[in-house]
């Protein structure tokens, strides 16, 4: 199947998943603010297709975390009934096992953002910023650890917009002022995960891992940079 039509297959099956899931969602209010950054990506994404088409496994990995993500949006995530469901089809409950007293939909979803979005961010160092060797797996890493803490401060900046059950729907805390850290460092821990299946599958594969490993990490330049480079820079346009 080609790039093109395995997009378009997997913008359908989201497109009815939306549409599905944005019949009667517990709180059209907060299904909408989830949704308004979904719609943002979504327009980027169509808009630059053609000049920047992703791997198939980038395709997949955003589409799985964007079905997730829909789910939350319709249910709230600290009310999505994943342990409903669990004891209604399997007669098992995770929270029991688990020993959890909250809903944990929201940490999951965080893990897996780090998990799924950390390689098409590194497709994205790889083929424009040319990221190579360890470059190409720490930078994709710290990417969506600061992505991960600007949505966290969206979320802050939202409730404090919105406040009232909205803010509180939307932040989703659930009652645990450490939120908000605890789903950055789960993020940035899905992030490493990937990062680090990354690094074991090239190391297995790619005859070069070492060397540009090395390369990667060798002085380029090495006069100083700072007053030394402005210097420099003014006696080019004196000239």
């Amino acid at each position: 199947m080609s790039h093109r039509k395995y997009f378009l297959v997997l913008s359908f099956i989201f497109f009815i998943e939306f549409l599905i899931l944005a019949i009667s969602p517990y709180d059209r209010s907060d299904w909408a603010l989830e949704n308004a950054l979904v719609l943002v990506f979504v327009i980027i994404m169509a808009f630059t297709y053609k000049k920047f088409s992703f791997s198939r496994i980038s395709y997949t990995l955003i589409f799985i975390f964007m079905c997730l993500h829909e789910i939350g949006a319709h249910y709230t995530y600290a009310k999505v009934p994943y342990d409903a469901f669990l004891m209604t089809y399997f007669n098992f409950s995770l929270n029991d096992l688990m020993g959890w007293e909250r809903n944990h939909f929201d940490r999951l979803v965080h893990f897996l953002y780090g998990l799924f979005m950390a390689y098409p961010f590194r497709e994205i160092y790889c083929r424009i910023a040319y990221g190579k060797g360890f470059w190409g797996y720490l930078l994709p890493l710290l990417f969506t650890i600061a992505a991960s803490v600007t949505f966290e401060l969206f979320e802050w900046a939202a409730a404090e917009l919105f406040g009232g059950d909205l803010g509180v729907a939307y932040l989703g805390t659930q009652g645990d002022v450490w939120d908000a850290q605890k789903d950055m460092g789960l993020a940035s821990l899905g992030a490493f995960v990937a990062m680090l299946i990354v690094i074991a599958i090239n190391l297995r594969i790619q005859k070069d891992f070492a060397r540009e490993w090395r390369n990667s990490l060798r002085i380029k330049r090495k006069k100083p940079l700072g007053e030394d480079e402005i210097a420099r820079l003014l006696d080019e346009h004196d000239k």
